[in-house]
């Protein structure tokens, strides 16, 4: 029997560190660490919890950190069960071998996913308010209006996205966002009132 350890970040520049220190103290080895975000399932996550024998148990610092979606903690929960496994949440003090640790498990996921559901809609509603003021929401541009103006006119020309991804030294992707400004902004002009010559 193990007791393994979870911790993650969600990028590269979040440290770890005071969950390492907190499951080395509630005796876990080893402990797997992975960076990505809450609200997927993550590749060492999903090797771990394929590795998990009956008896085992998998600890993490807070619920959180083994997964934001309350669908995708079920689901983790079940695969423990089916391996025999059980989980521990040190930060709630949560043990799902008693109904009263499954049930505490079950609310506090609900209510974390409740809590990002309102942030969700609070930021939608903020970039809509911005927008209607005139302000830009979202990434800025990788390239400078020069680049833009050189960028539609080879476009038009017949130039393909991915080599003008190669000519601008950009991601295809940054390519793809522009062609969508570009878009946006014909579609804005063509809803503006026209003048009628005097």
């Amino acid at each position: 029997m193990a007791n393994y350890g979870y911790a993650r970040v969600s990028t590269d520049e979040q440290d770890n560190a005071a969950q390492v220190v907190a499951l080395k103290a509630a005796g876990c080895e080893p402990i797997i660490a992975d960076t990505g975000s809450g609200g997927q399932r993550r590749a060492k996550l999903d090797k771990l919890l394929a590795s998990l024998k009956e008896g085992d148990v998998l600890t993490v610092w807070k619920l959180d950190r083994l997964s934001r979606s309350l669908r995708d903690v079920v689901l983790i929960m079940d695969d423990l069960a089916k391996a025999g496994a059980q989980f521990k949440s040190l930060t709630e003090a949560m043990f799902d071998t008693t109904a009263n640790g499954r049930l505490m498990l079950q609310i506090v996921a609900a209510f974390a996913e409740f809590e990002r559901g309102v942030l969700r809609e609070r930021t939608k509603a903020g970039m809509k308010a911005a927008k209607a003021r005139g302000k830009h929401c979202g990434r800025r541009s990788s390239l400078n209006h020069d680049q833009q103006s050189e960028l539609k006119r080879m476009l038009a020309d017949g130039m393909t996205h991915a080599d003008a991804a190669r000519v601008f030294n950009v991601h295809r992707s940054t390519i793809l966002r522009q062609v969508e400004r570009f878009a946006q902004k014909r579609t804005q002009s063509s809803l503006q009132p026209q003048e009628r010559p005097g």
